[in-house]
């Protein structure tokens, strides 16, 4: 998945440091939901590295194998002699980027949605002030602290017997096949939230629900928890028109989807068509 990039290569330890040659900037379009790249011949991105006059601030992201990653806190900032770099859909990185720049580009999109939406304190109006020793932003008049943004959310593979739950969204980017999937709300644990999901957006009773895997999920600020379950009773699909364009049973003889070392949708539709999920 897009985070399995070798044990211990991102380290998250907060920082108030500069740029050094070598590491690398990670520039955004806030409103567009754009990264800053270059496109070579073969297909493949990158982004700035250090030195490079970019002319604000910058604010450190993470380390990936000892690379320090940064981000400019403007919406679509500019660097001077960069030839050949323009803003991007972030989904770009998702086909053209190597593992460890697609995990970056979309945990520093993370981060960096967070600190242009916390640029004021929703207590009070001051402008906000960053952390001294752990990743906050901080309200210098009310020390009203805010930190990272993460939303929980679960991916659902219902299964009956040899066949699994497939959707398709309605209004969204992506328009390939899904599995149920929807937020945590306040006071649920993820297992009701999984209760909850295939009963709205399906109409069906689940049983047996198991935990598979978990991945972070930047491009969106989520913290995906995948489960697969079981229908309990009557499998009539009832669904909702509102959230989805379909939602079909379909048999593992039948799946389509190869895997695709990014998401966890595909991980776990894959990993049912070749039955070794775990499941009855």
């Amino acid at each position: 998945m897009i985070q399995d990039i070798g044990e211990g290569k991102l380290d998250i330890t907060y920082e108030r440091s500069v740029p050094a040659k070598g590491d690398r900037l990670l520039l955004y379009g806030y409103k567009d939901k754009t990264v800053f790249l270059k496109t070579f011949e073969d297909g493949t991105s990158d982004v700035p590295e250090y030195p490079l006059e970019c002319g604000e601030e910058s604010v450190f992201l993470f380390r990936i194998a000892g690379v320090g990653y940064y981000t400019v806190l403007k919406d679509r900032a500019e660097i001077a002699g960069r030839s050949g770099y323009s803003y991007e859909k972030l989904s770009v990185l998702r086909r053209s980027a190597s593992k460890e720049l697609r995990f970056a580009g979309a945990t520093g999109w993370q981060l960096y949605k967070w600190y242009m939406d916390n640029r004021f304190c929703g207590r009070c109006g001051a402008k906000m002030g960053f952390g001294e020793k752990e990743r906050s932003v901080v309200c210098p008049d009310c020390n009203y602290t805010v930190y990272p943004k993460i939303m929980p959310a679960v991916i659902i593979g219902v299964t009956k017997g040899d066949d699994i739950l497939m959707t398709r969204y309605r209004g969204r980017e992506y328009k390939g096949h899904a599995l149920v999937a929807g937020f945590c709300e306040i006071g649920e644990t993820p297992e009701d939230t999984v209760r909850r999901e295939v009963m709205e957006e399906a109409g069906i009773r689940v049983k047996n629900i198991r935990y598979y895997k978990s991945q972070p999920w930047g491009f969106d600020q989520d913290l995906l928890l995948g489960f697969y379950c079981e229908v309990e009773g009557d499998s009539t699909i009832k669904m909702d028109p509102d959230e989805l364009s379909e939602a079909v049973w379909v048999n593992r003889s039948e799946i389509e989807e190869k895997f695709e070392d990014m998401s966890l949708t595909n991980e776990m539709i894959v990993s049912f068509k070749d039955n070794n999920y775990g499941g009855a």
